[in-house]
């Protein structure tokens, strides 16, 4: 293919994100009477992760993957956590290098370790196989393992998501909101005030502590124990239940995320995909139950266009805001679209090399893209849990994913003429 034709094929599924973004913007504003409100974001959102997603995901994997490719693909999963790895390498660099708000240390590591591994690639990756002359092989068959890889990486990066990328975002938005409360809330002991500044700034105090000073700790006992002495055996007994519930959470929201719809649906269509039995019930003209694998199909083909149209109304956000100063923005741009992918270029092509990796290219050709896709969106609705950079998260993902759109165009290009 020459290079035109290369940039074609490249970017068409680009420009579709981009429109039908742009629609979706557009949908959120005034213009459209705020049709795509923040409520009814909420709840396409719902029904998207509740029925869509799962439909497509159980009817790919179900169609085209068997107990074989599962086996030959167990280094995607390891190329993710490579890529949050390295990504969170990056953005703790930047933090370094800029020293910015504690509000936004941890948007700028989560953004540049934690890329967008669903929802994007479900979208861009089988809009290529449907080009005309598409570099992968026949359309129908590169098309169906383009939405089984994707499928994969979504369940995978969940789980990297809620678990890393969910520490990085809570640790400093509780810290943040710690630093805050002890501006405002004056503790009159001077030896419990610095000992409260040290545990702050170790991000071991939580605002609880400092705004909800226990009067019990400061009254000293039949045994004349100093209030010093209670202060700090309060403060580290609540140290350790906070390690531990630390712990819980990470365990319960890991759980919570393999409990997902779409890593349930991701199982069963492994399970469905590998017992030849299963399989033959629902998949093929003659199978018995093949009515549920046509509605699961119909289901899932509304994905996409939902998808598309809540990641532009979601991104509308950041225009009206400029909370976040253009270094900041310029800087995990850099580091998350262009020096991350070519990294993670060497990695791939270093595996493939060994014999690590499946022969088929279109595979080799979505480890690498894992590298260059912009942010996750999650990371919005984290912030919004925690309640602490919000507006500074809408910032960074519009423009990351405004210059995603022309970043992602060119390494497709590239992409797909070395591979």
């Amino acid at each position: 293919m020459g290079f035109l034709n290369l940039l074609e094929v490249a970017s068409v599924p680009v420009i579709q994100v981009l429109l039908i973004g742009a629609l979706g913007a557009m949908m959120s504003t005034h213009y459209f009477d705020h049709l795509l409100s923040p409520d009814f974001r909420k709840s396409l959102n719902k029904v998207v992760f509740l029925v869509f997603t799962p439909s497509l995901v159980f009817a790919s994997f179900a169609k085209s993957v068997s107990l074989a490719d599962m086996i030959s693909w167990w280094f995607m999963p390891v190329n993710i956590g490579i890529t949050f790895f390295i990504g969170g390498i990056l953005g703790w660099i930047l933090v370094k290098l800029l020293k910015p708000n504690l509000k936004v240390e941890g948007l700028i590591i989560a953004s540049c370790s934690s890329g967008n591994m669903g929802n994007l690639p479900l979208v861009i990756i089988p809009a290529i196989c449907d080009e005309k002359g598409g570099p992968f092989g026949r359309s129908d068959i590169c098309h169906n393992n383009a939405v089984s890889y994707a499928s994969f990486s979504m369940a995978l990066g969940g789980i990297f998501i809620w678990t890393y990328t969910y520490q990085t975002i809570r640790s400093r938005s509780m810290r943040y909101k710690a630093l805050e409360a002890a501006e405002i809330v004056k503790i009159p002991n001077k030896d419990f005030d610095a000992n409260a500044e040290t545990l702050l700034l170790k991000g071991e105090y939580s605002e609880n502590i400092v705004a909800e000073v226990p009067t019990s700790d400061y009254i000293v006992d039949p045994e004349n124990q100093s209030i010093e002495e209670q202060g700090q055996s309060s403060v580290s007994k609540k140290g350790k239940e906070s390690v531990w519930h630390r712990l819980i959470e990470v365990l319960s929201q890991l759980v919570e995320e393999l409990m997902s719809p779409p890593a349930i649906a991701s199982f069963f269509g492994f399970l469905f995909g590998a017992v030849a039995w299963l399989r033959n019930l629902i998949i093929g003209d003659d199978a018995p139950l093949a009515v549920i694998q046509d509605s699961l199909v119909l289901l899932g083909n509304g994905t996409i266009p939902c998808i598309t149209l809540l990641l532009g109304g979601n991104l509308a956000q950041g225009l009206k805001s400029s909370s976040v100063k253009p270094l900041t923005l310029i800087s995990i741009t850099i580091a998350k679209l262009f020096i991350l992918p070519v990294i993670g270029l060497f990695i791939v092509k270093a595996a493939a090399n060994l014999g690590l990796l499946p022969l088929d290219p279109l595979f080799q050709y979505v480890l690498v893209l894992q590298y260059a896709m912009p942010p996750a969106m999650n990371i919005s609705i984290m912030t919004q849990l925690f309640d602490v950079g919000t507006e500074e998260c809408s910032v960074i993902l519009l423009w990351t994913y405004v210059s995603a759109a022309i970043t992602l165009t060119a390494w497709s290009t590239f992409l797909i003429s070395v591979l």
